[in-house]
């Protein structure tokens, strides 16, 4: 019985190239879409069938090459994968402000917190339902049952409180 023979007589692995090459590419590119991906992986998969020429028959050439080439392909897939997820969250986890600006924030944040509950209930209402829901000053008469005179009157004291107590910021 002959022994299979393997691939490291260099014409023998020349011929698999030539056999198996553009099929083997074609199918690479066609997951990838991209040329020069393609390109690269064949030349991979070849590489090491090479590296690997004595465990390699050249019966079995033809499912190595395809098989190393399409998990070569997927491993780059899952690395990408990795490299945007790691990305977004080093993205998400950087602050690009100083950290005075950062402090001064949460102070005016505190500022208007408080000067927010300072307000009249009639002023605070009118206001968070104008600035925060923004509703217009029709709905907000609709919905209180009041006048857009008097919404109008409610938004300028409120407006007028928060000037005085956290400054023209």
């Amino acid at each position: 019985m002959k022994e299979p023979e393997n691939v490291c007589n260099e014409n023998t692995f020349n011929l698999l190239y030539e056999a198996h090459g553009k099929p083997v590419w074609r199918f690479i590119y066609f997951k990838c879409g991209d040329t020069a991906q393609a390109d690269d992986l064949v030349q991979e998969a070849f590489l090491k069938l090479w590296q690997n020429c004595a465990k390699v028959t050249k019966e079995k050439a033809k499912s190595f090459l395809f098989t190393v080439c399409n998990n070569a392909f997927l491993n780059e897939v899952a690395h990408t994968k990795v490299v945007l997820k790691h990305s977004k969250i080093q993205t998400d986890r950087t602050n690009f402000h100083s950290p005075e600006f950062l402090m001064e924030e949460t102070e005016f944040n505190e500022k208007l917190k408080n000067s927010i509950e300072n307000l009249t209930e009639a002023q605070r209402t009118a206001f968070l339902l104008n600035r925060i829901e923004g509703k217009k000053y029709t709905e907000i008469a609709e919905m209180l049952n009041i006048s857009v005179k008097a919404v109008e009157k409610r938004m300028s004291q409120a407006l007028a409180t928060l000037r005085k107590e956290i400054g023209n910021v």
